[in-house]
């Protein structure tokens, strides 16, 4: 299924797949000079908005968990992405062991770690579950929607090494993002790869760190393509000590809001832009569409009401939030059945793996659609986005669109590898 995009906004969209697509050869050596310089995240998923006039990433997360949304054609994709990233990181590799979340009863997400399993199995690798919830003692068994089973069972920690009973891994792969704080049964494991590492969780991570990278990457391709970066880019500010129930730190929230209105109406000017602009004030930390707000002026935050503050003041796993970001707003102007949606974009490695669109039905252009009530639809791989068609129309080839989405995709997860260097507790560094 291919979004109806509503056209008279598609201009410089249409504009921008089509130089994408006219420097494919020159887009991707530079991608590949890259990664010989970075290394990618183990995998990874970004939610992108296509305004018509910009298009760009809005949250990258580092332990994607929605595999299950990917279609079947997807999966022999996501096995080759996965053998090659294996391969590179421990050839040898015989046994993988996989930590979902500890929310182990919600089967949506049951459903993606079975595609995860299924994934792994079919790149070679023995795949066993297990917990970080220390109430589970024991191998347990956990029923999925299509009648099949997953086995989560309790982890057995030695002083350097980490596995379940009768089973050492090499590897250590992470489904859980760690919002509760670094678990000290993954600490100090020298002989083992974690995958992602510690300081990719949320206990740690900051998406103000990911989207400074983001600017960063984005200038760099921009210059390539001799294009403006803000086409590309969403613009950002950050607050550091807010608290949203006593009213605290809401004055360093106003001003930069302020001033983000202010850059915004100035390049909306630039284009000759019509729409109101709006910010996104979320929590620096975090996922779940949790602690999200839309602003369309600082005045608004001086009457937040109690309902509003209770929403911003807690994210996943009971964590106060403290720090935000707030980010330039993009509206959405993609719609499935008249339903607002936004494209995400799979990533193992450095490879595109498939996506699907967002979709709610009963949200705005300019609201978060990452909340209760979402659906999701598969992107349509029948045509493969690995092969787009450069003498097609702009906007009327899916390979096409799909194509430029991943190109923004892999920015982002390049952007992901620049930030995890920088935050790296173990880098050298040098005076």
């Amino acid at each position: 299924m291919v979004p109806h995009l509503i056209t008279a906004l598609t201009g410089p969209i249409n504009e921008l797949e089509q130089r994408i697509l006219e420097s494919m050869p020159a887009i991707e050596r530079w991608f590949r000079l890259e990664w010989m310089e970075h290394t990618p995240p183990f995998y990874s998923s970004v939610d992108l908005r296509n305004a018509g006039f910009k298009l760009a990433p809005v949250d990258t997360n580092l332990f994607p968990g929605g595999f299950n949304n990917l279609t079947e054609e997807m999966l022999p994709l996501a096995v080759q992405a996965s053998m090659a990233a294996i391969e590179k990181i421990c050839p040898e590799a015989k046994n993988l062991l996989l930590i979902p979340e500890r929310h182990t009863r919600n089967s949506f997400y049951l459903t993606n770690v079975q595609r995860l399993v299924q994934i792994f199995q079919a790149a070679g690798l023995n795949v066993r579950l297990g917990t970080l919830d220390e109430t589970i003692k024991e191998p347990t068994t956990l029923e999925l929607p299509d009648g099949s089973t997953l086995t989560v069972e309790p982890l057995v920690r030695t002083k350097r090494r980490l596995g379940l009973k009768d089973f050492d891994p090499c590897t250590i792969l992470l489904n859980n993002d760690l919002s509760a704080g670094l678990p000290e049964v993954l600490e100090g494991l020298h002989e083992q790869y974690l995958l992602p590492p510690l300081h990719a969780g949320w206990a740690v991570r900051r998406k103000s760190n990911h989207f400074q990278a983001y600017e960063e990457v984005a200038k760099k391709f921009a210059k390539l393509l001799g294009m403006d970066p803000w086409l590309i880019n969403p613009m950002f500010a950050k607050c550091g000590q807010v608290n949203f129930q006593e009213g605290a730190g809401l004055e360093c929230l106003q001003s930069n809001v302020d001033a983000l209105l202010a850059k915004i109406r100035r390049k909306y000017k630039e284009y000759g832009i019509q729409e109101k602009p709006f910010v996104i004030v979320k929590a620096d930390a975090g996922t779940y569409g949790m602690g999200i707000m839309t602003v369309r002026d600082a005045k608004d935050l001086t009457a937040l009401n109690r309902k509003t503050r209770n929403k911003m003041s807690v994210i996943k796993d009971g964590q106060e939030v403290s720090e935000v970001i707030i980010q330039e707003g993009v509206p959405t102007y993609e719609r499935i059945n008249d339903a607002v949606a936004e494209p995400v974009v799979y990533m193992i490695d450095r490879y595109v793996v498939g996506g699907f669109y967002r979709v709610h039905a009963e949200r705005g252009i300019d609201e978060n659609l990452n909340s209760p009530g979402a659906s999701f639809v598969p992107l349509a791989f029948a045509e493969s986005a690995q092969l787009p068609k450069p003498h097609a129309k702009p906007g009327a080839s899916p390979p096409n669109r799909f194509y430029m989405y991943g190109v923004i995709g892999r920015l982002a997860m390049l952007a992901a590898s620049y930030e995890l260097e920088a935050t790296d507790p173990n880098a050298e560094t040098y005076d």
